[in-house]
Formats: structure tokens, sequence, C-alpha cells
């Protein structure tokens, strides 16, 4: 596998983009894609290495994947020459942007909406974790019999037939 967390044809499959913009890119400049997204990848590495475990292992997380294909697909769209009025232009930038800002949010965010592996060598270290049960009790499952026979008993006692 490459260095990165995606190849050329993982990215294809994710990108908004033509394939055949990718392929062209691939044809006329061969490996430059793949430069990108492991230069990316380590990128996404570097922001995200004070809180998670990086660099994330098979599976890869799929919002990691998303965001590198979002960041690589501006780069790719970029390379390939756009106009820069093209309402898809605008709308991919848009949305490379908005994954940089959620890469941001993830490394530095207390209350972390990601659920990426945490690093284990960091106590403390916050972020998404699976909960424990909320509620706990000291009682068997047959209290409740025991407790159904004393009101019963008090009630006989009373003689005034209601539960107190």
């Amino acid at each position: 596998m490459a260095a990165g967390y995606q190849t050329v044809p993982q990215f294809k499959n994710l990108t908004l983009l033509p394939g055949i913009f990718v392929e062209e890119l691939e044809a006329t400049q061969p490996g430059w894609t793949q430069a990108q997204l492991d230069y990316w990848s380590r990128w996404l590495d570097s922001q995200l290495r004070k809180r998670y475990a990086v660099p994330f292992v098979d599976p890869i997380p799929e919002v990691v994947a998303g965001w590198l294909t979002r960041i690589v697909s501006l780069r790719v769209l970029l390379r390939r020459g756009v106009d820069p009025t093209d309402a898809q232009f605008t709308e991919i930038k848009t949305d490379s942007d908005g994954a940089r800002s959620e890469i941001r949010e993830a490394a530095t965010s207390g209350d972390n909406v990601y659920e990426l592996p945490l690093r284990a060598d960091l106590p403390g270290t916050s972020g998404v974790v699976y909960a424990a049960p909320l509620s706990y009790t000291e009682a068997s499952p047959y209290v409740w019999t025991t407790v159904q026979r004393e009101s019963a008993r008090d009630e006989d006692q009373n003689g005034s037939g209601t539960r107190r």
C-alpha cells in the first residue's frame, strides 16, 4: 500500500470530480496524484497527532478518508486548470475549506464529535469514547418480591387495604 491513506483508484471512487480528470492528470503527470495523497495524509497526521493515535491503521476511519479526498480534490482541480468562476470549482473549494475546518475542530476541540482512536499514552485525553451503563442498583432481581410481600403484610396489619 502507498504511504498515504488512499491509492489513486480509492480516491477516484470518493471524489466529486469526474474520473476522467484524474485519469488525464495521471496520464500527463504520472504519480502526482499519489504524491498529493501521501503528502496530505501526513499533513492530517501532523494536525491530529496531539490527541489521536496516528498514523491510522487498517481500517482507515472513513472520516479521515473523506477529509483527504475533499482536500486533494481541490488540488487535482487546480493542477488540471480551472476557471475560477466555475460553480463546480467554488463548491469544491468550499468543501475543501470545510474539511480543513473539521480537521482543526477534531484536533483542538475538547468536545470532539469525531470517533477516532485516541492515543493510549496520554492519560486524561478526551475524545469520543463508548460510555458505560448510566444506571446501577444494589438490588438483586428477587428483591421486588420481598418488597411486595412486606407491603402486603403492612396493608393487612393496618386493616385499611391501602398501600402506604
